[in-house]
């Protein structure tokens, strides 16, 4: 059954639609460590609330980035169907970020992870529950 599972991932109909939004969000989660370490680093920010808003940029340019590509086949098009898309992304990614910001926490706060290897497999786990949820509502 995991197999198949796996097999049907690489090969299936569904593999072009998912190394696409693997490649977007290894693009974002690129943007998003460069945006919190700017935050902490340059500006003194909290990680946690540096994380938050790096987040939240990415959202948005991931919805586009998705839009345009991951999800050509069923795109949303129009002025009303875009912001729709929009919200809904951000409704999904945004019950990760407690996800995210959760496992950020305990991997910084309990491991002794540096905040940006933290993050970086924050990211990487909270990455499986976004594609679901958005292959599924957001573009569904």
């Amino acid at each position: 059954m995991l197999r198949s599972f796996l097999r049907a991932l690489l090969y299936g109909p569904l593999a072009v639609q998912l190394r696409r939004f693997v490649a977007v969000g290894a693009f974002t989660a690129g943007i998003q460590m460069a945006l919190l370490w700017l935050f902490v680093d340059s500006a003194g920010v909290n990680y946690l609330l540096g994380a938050t808003i790096a987040i939240e940029i990415t959202i948005i340019l991931s919805y586009i980035l998705n839009n345009a590509w991951t999800f050509q086949d069923s795109q949303n098009t129009g002025r009303v169907d875009y912001l729709v898309g929009l919200l809904k992304t951000n409704i999904v990614r945004g019950t990760a970020i407690p996800l995210q910001l959760a496992i950020l926490y305990a991997l910084v706060e309990w491991l002794g992870l540096l905040y940006l290897v933290g993050n970086a497999v924050a990211i990487l786990i909270s990455g499986l529950y976004r594609y679901v949820l958005d292959a599924k509502w957001t573009w569904g």
